[in-house]
């Protein structure tokens, strides 16, 4: 549940807010590009009682102000888990800011008549999040999926593939798509051949899930960018499903354990990733576009 911020209320930030000053791209960026991973935060909403952080806001007129300056068109709003189940701010964005999208979070007891009304928004996925408090969990998946499938929706999970609990096949026996955060969320020192990573691998081989090219400043053991250890990973990701890979700038990049990145700088390690500005017009315009538009 939520709770509503009140004069004795009073919240104290504990993480700091974006870097005020990102750099547009080295590269060009490709026409109608998106950016499929981002928060809006808003404290007159409350927060809810069990989050691993308390951050400052995060409004519209800044996350669009930073997609001014790296050439993003298009994008996708996630609910921040500090919200909780209330998708107010987020769903107020969404209908601030046409051609964009959105994924919900959503206890499973959500009405027919909810998702509809989000759907209507511009809403097109619900987050299962085990990674920080505030978030909906494996519990309640199934449920939610079968709610969701009938809208077209996919399942957005915030997960570390390298958990030796990750429920692999209640996932996979799912009925709506399966879309994988900040690159399965694995701590890069871990290396290429965990076992966790190496499904991942399969899963995007076979078709069986999307995975968003972000989060590099969570899973490196680098202190600041390039994070060259990410590298491999996110190559191996592209090599392994070169038509289910997006790209994710992460802002405002909550609860971090590295000092702040540049916006910019963060962009750019695509053009490491991925060298080849067809394979980058994939990450960036083809393939969210038929993610987060197949379900209109």
């Amino acid at each position: 549940m939520t709770r509503s911020p009140t004069d004795a209320d009073t919240y104290v930030i504990d993480i700091p807010g974006p870097d005020p000053a990102p750099h547009a791209p080295a590269f060009a960026m490709p026409s109608g590009a998106w950016d499929t991973h981002f928060h809006v935060i808003d404290g007159r909403h409350g927060y809810v009682a069990d989050r691993s952080y308390t951050p400052p806001d995060a409004p519209l007129q800044d996350l669009l102000a930073l997609h001014a300056r790296l050439g993003i068109e298009r994008g996708v709003f996630v609910q921040v888990s500090v919200h909780g189940t209330d998708n107010r701010a987020m769903v107020d964005a969404l209908r601030r800011t046409p051609g964009y999208r959105g994924v919900a979070v959503l206890d499973s007891s959500v009405s027919d008549a909810e998702l509809d009304a989000l759907h209507a928004a511009g809403v097109r996925g619900v987050r299962v999040n085990v990674l920080f408090g505030g978030g909906v969990g494996f519990d309640q998946m199934q449920l939610l999926a079968r709610k969701v499938s009938r809208l077209g929706w996919h399942m957005q999970l915030l997960v570390d593939v390298s958990a030796p609990d990750m429920p692999w096949d209640t996932l996979a026996a799912l009925p709506c798509d399966l879309v994988v955060d900040h690159m399965g969320h694995a701590d890069c020192g871990l290396g290429m051949d965990h076992p966790g990573f190496q499904r991942l691998l399969g899963w995007l081989a076979d078709g069986r899930c999307w995975v968003k090219i972000s989060g590099a400043e969570r899973i490196s053991r680098r202190p600041a960018p390039p994070f060259a250890d990410v590298t491999a990973v996110a190559q191996a990701l592209i090599a392994a499903g070169p038509d289910r890979c997006v790209w994710g700038s992460d802002w405002p990049h909550v609860k971090l354990s590295v000092a702040m990145p540049n916006d910019g700088d963060l962009l750019d390690l695509l053009a490491t990733w991925a060298p080849d500005a067809d394979q980058r017009r994939k990450i960036l315009v083809d393939n969210p576009l038929r993610l987060y538009t197949q379900a209109d």
